[in-house]
């Protein structure tokens, strides 16, 4: 999007250099990410770094809200709320496409957000090795507020380890040797030295959780929750038994699993801002409108874009037997901006937050890009394309 950053890119590109920026990440990370990492990162130009800035806080502004609790106090699904939740989540991560403004100039849109970590660790790896096998240059950064790599980190430990010891921290999920963001997890055990735990290998003893560490039974203190609990309860061929995580244990949770749902697309009929599509929790709609093809219809308890239905009908609200669980929301054109050597591409951009305990708002600090050339942005389905995938941003200083 920064066009002659652009240019000199497409122009140097090898795929020899992208094949050694490949087996570089495999190498580091410990084995090759099992989604397709682009050909490129997105280069984002200042005018629309400032908007997606502008567009995050003013998101925030409605987190920070006295009453943001009550707001969304039925954003939790009552079997799935989970005591001693803390004040704030730890992590905030919000999504935007990249879209084109009437005038012609670039502009974010919010896809969607949540209260819950991303791929904190990998994204720095995936942004160092872009730097360390093309021609980055200095005046663009993926660090936001003065950080580094060291200092990002130095961050990440405070947040997720604390002044505990690394051996009572574990990365906690269901079955993470079989998840596709498995390198993520590898990548935060060689730098913070936690461990990827399975929720099967734990054991309880009282309110206190145990798990196995080199040999010993080792006392967990704090959780880095990597858990999404509306597909724990789906699970029914995990291999072993594992304890309740729904009673009240003493443990703290890094983030707690309450924020992943009150920090959600419920969330998204309370942002009024330029850069939020128009959102309505589908009851309490008076009208529907007539023009439902500018429309998209997302189920709220579902996640990674499962159930989404692009192409709206009148029939398909219709069949809906639970309109209180759905928003309707104005449908985002994505534009075309990223030019690469077989077809332009879009992109969105997900902006990466933390906020360690005690901090009056949370700070930005990395992010994450996805580039397709399809109509749906996952990763997952764009297999089939070159110059599409995983990605991150280097913004304009």
């Amino acid at each position: 999007m920064v066009p002659a950053l652009r240019t000199l890119y497409n122009e140097r590109f090898t795929n020899g250099k992208y094949q050694a920026f490949l087996d570089s990440l495999a190498r580091e990370a410990g084995e090759a990410p099992a989604f397709r990492v682009a050909e490129t990162p997105v280069f984002v130009p200042a005018a629309l770094t400032s908007k997606l800035v502008q567009a995050c806080e003013e998101i925030v502004e409605v987190i920070l809200q006295p009453d943001f609790k009550t707001l969304t106090q039925d954003a939790i699904p009552p079997a799935l709320k989970v005591p001693g939740e803390n004040d704030h989540p730890h992590f905030l991560i919000i999504d935007f496409a990249v879209c084109r403004q009437e005038n012609g100039e670039l502009a974010p849109q919010l896809i969607e957000l949540q209260g819950f970590p991303s791929l904190f660790a990998f994204q720095e790896l995936m942004a160092r090795q872009y730097r360390t096998h093309f021609d980055i240059p200095p005046t663009v950064d993926n660090f936001f507020n003065g950080l580094d790599g060291d200092s990002y980190f130095s961050l990440l430990q405070e947040l997720i380890i604390g002044n505990h010891d690394p051996r009572e921290v574990v990365l906690l999920e269901v079955a993470p040797h079989q998840q596709k963001t498995r390198v993520d997890f590898y990548c935060t055990q060689k730098r913070l030295g936690i461990a990827p735990v399975c929720i099967t290998e734990l054991a309880q003893e009282g309110a206190q959780l145990y798990y196995r560490h080199e040999g010993q039974q080792t006392r967990i203190r704090r959780i880095y929750n990597r858990v999404i609990f509306d597909d724990l309860v789906k699970q029914h061929a995990l291999p072993g038994a594992y304890p309740d995580l729904f009673q009240d244990l003493d443990v703290e949770w890094i983030t707690h699993p309450n924020w992943y749902y009150r920090i959600s697309k419920y969330m998204l009929p309370m942002v009024h801002s330029s850069f939020a599509p128009k959102s309505w929790y589908l009851h309490t709609l008076p009208v529907i409108p007539q023009d439902l093809e500018h429309y998209v219809l997302k189920p709220l308890f579902s996640y990674a874009g499962q159930g989404v239905i692009i192409d709206v009908t009148a029939a398909d609200i219709d069949r809906l037997k639970d309109p209180e669980n759905w928003i309707l929301q104005h449908k985002v054109q994505y534009a075309p901006v990223i030019y690469t050597p077989s077809g332009p591409a879009h992109c969105e951009i997900r902006m990466m937050y933390i906020w360690a305990d005690g901090s009056p708002r949370p700070l930005l600090v990395h992010n994450l890009a996805r580039i397709s050339k399809g109509q749906l942005i996952g990763v997952s389905n764009n297999n089939r394309d070159t110059w599409v995938g995983g990605s991150c941003c280097f913004f304009e200083r």
